[in-house]
């Protein structure tokens, strides 16, 4: 064959790929694949696994790539395929047949977009399960020992408020990181987990044992987390809130004078002050970055706040 037959060859060969369920093995391939990954860092816990893996990605068919590697592949091979097909428009000279090219590259696009909702979805589902497991709601009477509330009643309250603040799946987590929250004795270390409508302050526990008895040590962890959370995870950390949530709306944060870093001895700080509906101010958290940059980096959603 001729090139350019050979051209004409593979050009219907691609058209005939991308007609019928448009790409449906590649979409259900990267709808699995956060969970694959999931999967994955589970099993890399087994020493016997990891030593069978090690062996695998020496196979030469692997071209030293690792398992990982391999497995994103299909995801950037997909989004070629738009490329692909204007290549193909290109150099076809048959005008009905460009038509016919140009809709498929709609349809791809269409198509990849689609996908690509759909799997920040599952992302965020995923996300959201696992920092469940790991924040703990305690309940009103462990976090303020002036309301009391007999024993007979608690089962009651408990049921009632059963429901987690992290249920709703239209919410999206926007920034978290570690910071040190100054109290009057002491400074302790606190994980913050900022949402698109509210804040959350919690406090680091190192626990091996989950609330409720469960080990979170053995706990598969979600890729799409920081890294410094993810290992946080798998040493059985737990973050549990100190505070009520603070929406967005309600929050207000200022900067820390530099005269009061002199004379408190304040490095990288910041106020972050809670009112309610009435502008009764209800809670101040006094926070430290360990720098300066790493407290920019903590309040970028937040510049508009700042007073």
């Amino acid at each position: 064959l001729t090139q350019t037959e050979n051209q004409f060859v593979v050009s219907k060969s691609f058209l005939q790929f991308f007609q019928g369920n448009l790409c449906q093995t590649h979409q259900i391939y990267c709808l699995n694949y956060t969970s694959a990954v999931f999967y994955l860092e589970n099993l890399r816990q087994r020493e016997d696994f990891g030593i069978y893996l090690k062996w695998c990605e020496q196979n030469k068919q692997c071209k030293r790539l690792h398992l990982t590697e391999l497995l994103v592949a299909p995801l950037h091979r997909l989004m070629h395929y738009p490329l692909l097909l204007n290549n193909i428009w290109k150099r076809s000279t048959d005008e009905t047949e460009k038509d016919f090219i140009q809709s498929l590259k709609k349809k791809v696009e269409k198509s990849i977009r689609d996908l690509e909702g759909k799997v920040k979805w599952l992302d965020n589902f995923q996300k959201f399960r696992q920092l469940q497991e790991v924040i703990i709601c305690p309940q009103v009477w462990d976090r303020d020992k002036r309301f009391f509330v007999p024993e007979s009643l608690k089962q009651t309250l408990r049921e009632n408020s059963s429901k987690n603040i992290l249920s709703s799946m239209n919410r999206l987590l926007l920034h978290e990181g570690r910071l040190t929250l100054a109290e009057s004795t002491r400074l302790i270390d606190v994980y913050l987990f900022l949402f698109n409508d509210f804040l959350l302050i919690t406090k680091i526990k190192r626990n091996r044992k989950k609330y409720g008895g469960s080990d979170t040590s053995l706990m598969p962890v979600c890729p799409s987390l920081t890294p410094e959370l993810q290992s946080f995870i798998r040493e059985g950390g737990l973050c549990t809130v100190l505070d009520q949530p603070i929406p967005l709306d309600r929050l207000i944060l200022k900067n820390v004078d530099p005269i009061h870093v002199t004379v408190f001895s304040l490095q990288n700080a910041f106020l972050i002050q809670h009112e309610n509906r009435y502008h009764q101010c209800t809670a101040v958290f006094l926070l430290q970055a360990q720098t300066e940059t790493a407290k920019v980096s903590s309040t970028p959603f937040f510049s508009s706040l700042i007073t």
